[in-house]
């Protein structure tokens, strides 16, 4: 039997994932459609399915069926998924790997759901995104990510500190920089470093970028004064990857 109160308690507590400081107090979020289900379905970190009273629940476990009115409180879409999942944020803390992405001060969703995406396409092992980048769980940056933010390890940081960690333990530390930097295409594929991106309007900065080791820059028309961050990056990521294992 499907709720059908929008004043039910469960309900209401479960609206309130909506906003960062709710879902930062119950490590929980959460994630609209199907696709998206499925993925922290399959990451074992689905611990609530809200479904509409006429969809059939695919997944191995006890849905919550709801009326349309209380699908459209619950969601932040202007056409409301046939289903919604509460969702346990990953629990990574440490950043380990090779291939290091550092984000700093990126504010639009779009772009964070972008990076990540690319990052997974480009193997990055981890993405450590600044303090005062924009929330991961924000439901516009969940969307973006496609479900990829279930399959890389994302942790928030003082950039700092980690850099300063990582240099102790030899990665290369490269920027982003138009001023005095080197062409990516002349640096090659590295299977070892350490990336810093920076925030849409100001870039790195400055108290970041002079960490770096290296300067690095995508050469192209001078008629363009910059690109978008999200597709800058997803460049850069393509030319330090090198070839890419084909995984079937």
């Amino acid at each position: 039997m499907a709720l059908t109160s929008i004043e039910n308690k469960e309900i209401k507590e479960y609206c309130k994932l909506n906003q960062k400081k709710y879902r930062d107090k119950h490590s929980s979020f959460i994630v609209e459609g199907f696709h998206l289900v499925e993925e922290a379905y399959r990451k074992n970190l689905l611990e609530k399915i809200i479904v509409l009273e006429e969809v059939e629940n695919p997944f191995d476990m006890d849905p919550i069926y709801v009326t349309q009115e209380i699908m459209k409180k619950l969601s932040t879409l202007d056409t409301i998924p046939n289903m919604i999942g509460i969702c346990a944020m990953p629990d990574y803390h440490e950043v380990v790997g090779n291939r290091i992405l550092l984000l700093d001060n990126i504010q639009d969703p779009g772009n964070l759901g972008t990076i990540i995406r690319s990052s997974k396409a480009f193997n990055v092992d981890t993405i450590v995104l600044s303090k005062d980048t924009v929330d991961l769980y924000n439901p516009k940056v969940v969307r973006a990510t496609q479900g990829f933010l279930f399959h890389i390890n994302i942790v928030k940081k003082d950039l700092k500190e980690v850099i300063e960690d990582l240099k102790n333990r030899n990665y290369p530390i490269y920027s982003t920089s138009v001023v005095h930097g080197s062409d990516v295409k002349k640096i090659g594929p590295k299977n070892k470093y350490a990336l810093i991106v920076g925030n849409e309007g100001q870039g790195v900065s400055k108290e970041i970028s002079e960490l770096a080791d290296f300067n690095l820059y995508i050469r192209m028309n001078d008629s363009v004064e910059s690109l978008n961050v999200g597709v800058a990056t997803s460049i850069l990521l393509y030319e330090l990857a090198g070839e890419i294992e084909e995984v079937i």
